[in-house]
């Protein structure tokens, strides 16, 4: 343990890192009002000024994205030629959909369509009628698509290949050296704004299902607790990621990350075949096509003429919210993408767990709407005043309710759980020099940190305190992800290209007829010499 802590303090990285984290706990817990106060102000500031670099940077990450995939270098395997993916699919996307938002959508599935169709995008949109119920389910479904997993394909490419094929380090500030160099401060200072951003993304997260979590306890019971009730909630959750974390990545995320996918195909196939089915896969067709039509509008969609705030309390904030995320979620996938061509890496990530996340929000807030527009219910004014209990709510007026409400919560658990485990091992790998195996004391103190300052935000001011906390965060990473762009394109330029089959089997071709010529020919003096 001491050898440990003394490798560990000698990073300022993990030092600098953790002071700041530990600050933040500390001030928030002493004085929650200030610190609310003043973290509302530096959301404001953020979004008033910033939010147009958001949605620049990341449309630029999705044409860039979508180039190198299908460009040359799409072909090229991370780890070599010779590397063959370490997780089977069903596995990999598993731990992708775990790591990533998982948690994030059991949350929004319902509550962001609902909280759309009461309150529409769209000034001159007339709330709760068929029209905003179409508007609704169609920017759900941009928020949740490719956008978001495009940040963290990005990040995740970037780390892999260092780590993977050039044999180094997974850290961020490893993969910007051909942009930033290799001076010890400036890659201490990239690092240590990585940890900062996870920590704050992750506890948002962390805070999210606490609190949603809460809100099902609530529906099951009659009554839901308050603060105490979500502290006694984020301690079991610290003791089950911990304990998670013993057991490694190849085995607890690894049977986790099965059974929470498991979980959600279970839970999302009820539903769809005990709500209005028919409905479902017309509002999926339906805000799929508007999601393909819209998608550039909204990707640049701002309020500068009408001074609304819509964009920024939910587009802008989802951006920030990956953004923060990215550095953990990109080193996690990173870490399980191992042998798979850059082409299979990019179309993986950012289309199988969007699909997943789109049928999702089709089913949940899709049968949401139904029952507010045909049958008279009051789902929406019921989400409008308390967020975290949609989808509870929901379940209301389905078969099994408290069944479905007991798995909602375990999977919920899971989710959080696993983006939990994860996080600690990312962070504990960002504070140990890129290290793949970190020791447990790290993870112990990441852990520790991520709950409290987890705790401390939803004292601060529950739902808003966590929305500013990962938007305020996000804002230096948001260039470091510009950089990245710079950096892969030079490491990618001075990667030799693997030999496609075609081109292997026409240099064989012409090698063959090569022989064959210098055979005639050989054959041809043989002859005049006889």
């Amino acid at each position: 343990m001491r050898e440990d802590l003394m490798k560990v303090l000698k990073n300022p990285v993990f030092y600098v890192s953790a002071a700041v984290i530990l600050a933040l706990a500390v001030l928030g817990a002493v004085v929650p009002v200030a610190f609310g106060r003043v973290a509302e102000a530096l959301f404001k500031f953020t979004t008033v000024n910033f939010g147009w670099f958001y949605l620049i940077t990341v449309f630029l990450i999705i044409l860039f994205l979508i180039s190198l995939a299908l460009s040359k270098f799409g072909s090229v395997r991370i780890g070599g030629e010779r590397e063959r993916p370490e997780f089977p699919f069903f596995t990999w996307i598993g731990m992708l959909f775990s790591a990533g938002f998982g948690v994030g959508l059991v949350f929004y599935g319902v509550a962001e369509p609902m909280s759309h169709f009461v309150t529409p995008p769209y000034a001159s949109e007339e709330a709760l009628t068929p029209a905003a119920a179409r508007v609704a389910m169609g920017y759900s479904f941009f928020h949740w698509g490719i956008s978001q997993w495009a940040i963290f394909a990005l990040m995740g490419l970037a780390i892999a290949f260092l780590q993977f094929t050039k044999k180094r380090n997974g850290l961020v500030s490893t993969a910007l050296e051909p942009v930033t160099g290799k001076n010890l401060l400036v890659k201490s200072t990239i690092d240590s704004l990585a940890v900062i951003a996870t920590v704050m993304g992750v506890a948002t997260s962390l805070g999210l299902g606490v609190m949603q979590m809460n809100g099902g306890l609530g529906a099951i019971f009659g009554h839901q607790g308050g603060y105490g009730t979500q502290l006694m909630i984020l301690a079991f959750l610290f003791i089950a990621y911990m304990l998670s974390s013993l057991t490694g990545l190849e085995k607890g995320i690894r049977y986790l990350s099965n059974l929470n996918l498991g979980l959600a195909l279970g839970l999302l196939l009820f539903v769809f075949f005990t709500g209005p089915t028919v409905f479902i896969l017309e509002t999926f067709t339906v805000a799929l096509g508007d999601y393909f039509t819209d998608f550039i509008h909204h990707s640049l969609r701002m309020q500068p003429y009408l001074g609304g705030t819509w964009v920024r309390e939910w587009t802008i904030f989802y951006w920030a919210w990956a953004i923060a995320w990215s550095p953990f979620v990109g080193a996690f996938i990173a870490r399980v993408s191992k042998g798979r061509t850059i082409r299979e890496f990019i179309l993986g990530v950012m289309i199988v767990p969007p699909a997943i996340a789109c049928l999702w929000i089709a089913t949940f807030g899709g049968t949401a709407l139904w029952y507010d527009l045909n049958a008279g219910t009051s789902i929406a004014a019921a989400v409008k005043t308390d967020l975290t209990s949609a989808l509870f709510i929901t379940f209301e007026n389905l078969p099994f309710t408290n069944a479905l409400s007991v798995i909602s919560i375990l999977l919920i658990l899971t989710f959080l759980v696993t983006s939990a485990d994860s996080a600690t091992f990312i962070l504990a790998s960002m504070t140990t020099f890129g290290s793949l195996n970190p020791s447990l004391f790290t993870k112990i103190v990441w852990g520790l940190l991520i709950s409290s300052i987890s705790a401390v935000l939803l004292r601060a001011g529950g739902l808003e305190a966590l929305q500013t906390a990962s938007l305020i965060s996000a804002l230096p990473f948001t260039i470091v992800l510009l950089l990245l762009i710079a950096s892969l394109l030079i490491l990618l330029r001075k990667e030799p290209l693997p030999i496609r089959k075609a081109d292997l089997r026409r240099f064989r071709r012409l090698e063959a007829a090569s022989r064959e010529a210098g055979h005639k020919e050989s054959m041809k003096i043989k002859e005049d010499r006889e």
